[in-house]
């Protein structure tokens, strides 16, 4: 790493196995977005640094097959121990640039669902997030609503909550952190659109997380079953958001939200073939198949399934 002036940090960062950033960070520009922002060649990301920001920015240069991720991090205290390690986190996590992804490729390359979109998507990660806390967040707003309005609200609590910084004579605003979501009553949560149920899932989240009692240092020594069980012991956390938010909070990829509607409808019907939903039971034997990786097999299931519609 290296750094031309006291307030910026630069690293560049080698993905292993295809990599592609417009592949990955194009989710991003699905929904109403103020976090994460993707132009369609840089990605850029507020962090919160002690009391004040960083702008990550995130450029690839190379091919899909050897791609590297060129990064830099400016503002206060970019330099700083935590700011290095936010900016890792979200290269390794949140543009899912961390997974060795050599021996997907190889062993699913002829799999009769997803062979396709490993060419036509070659390069795609998992979109993640910048924390676990950020991840369960965005589950709990997507529970039982389309992905639109969950985003919507995001964008409004992050304008709301989230802190703000200046580069380059444009405005920015970061996640909340869970320190000031629990700072807010689930009363004061409830205006955001919010059911009573979601408010109070969010605010019981931003306490355990801004207390300790909720980490990712403990939760990281745990298998992905003793994981969930942990997070689903939390009110208004069930299985299909634990799970959620271990794929795109932890990068945990074979993790494999089988009771999302789009596993048991949009993949049973449009690319297994079924006439009508199938159960969460049965969509989980068969994804059986894609362990160790059956997170990112569905991300690649996603794919094909986006290319199918748009060629119609």
């Amino acid at each position: 790493m290296t750094a031309s002036t006291a307030d910026v940090l630069r690293f560049s960062y080698a993905p292993r196995g295809p990599y592609s950033l417009v592949a990955t960070a194009s989710r991003f520009t699905r929904w109403p977005e103020a976090v994460d922002r993707f132009d369609g060649t840089t990605y850029r990301r507020l962090i919160p640094v002690g009391r004040g920001t960083a702008l990550l920015q995130a450029r690839q240069s190379g091919t899909v097959s050897r791609a590297i991720l060129r990064v830099r991090l400016e503002g206060a205290g970019a330099r700083s121990e935590a700011a290095r390690a936010a900016a890792r986190r979200i290269v390794e996590i949140g543009l899912g640039a961390g997974l060795d992804t050599q021996a997907f490729y190889r062993r699913f390359r002829d799999d009769p669902l997803i062979a396709g979109a490993l060419r036509h998507s070659r390069g795609l990660r998992v979109a993640g997030t910048a924390s676990l806390w950020e991840a369960l967040v965005t589950a709990v707003l997507a529970q039982q609503v389309n992905l639109v309005f969950a985003y919507d609200i995001r964008r409004e609590l992050s304008v709301a909550f989230g802190r703000r910084g200046r580069f380059g004579g444009e405005t920015y605003v970061a996640f909340p952190t869970p320190h000031r979501m629990a700072q807010e009553s689930e009363a004061a949560l409830r205006r955001f659109r919010l059911s009573r149920a979601k408010a109070g899932a969010i605010s019981r989240l931003a306490c355990a997380f801004a207390s300790g009692e909720l980490s990712e240092a403990e939760l990281a020594p745990l298998s992905d079953e003793a994981a969930i069980e942990r997070l689903t012991a939390i009110k208004g956390v069930g299985p299909w958001t634990a799970e959620t938010g271990l794929l795109r909070g932890l990068g945990r990829v074979d993790v494999f939200p089988g009771g999302d509607l789009g596993v048991v409808k949009s993949v049973a019907m449009e690319l297994l073939g079924h006439r009508a939903r199938v159960t969460e039971r049965r969509m989980r034997r068969y994804a059986d198949r894609w362990r160790p990786y059956r997170g990112l097999a569905l991300v690649y299931a996603y794919a094909e399934i986006a290319r199918r519609r748009s060629a119609k």
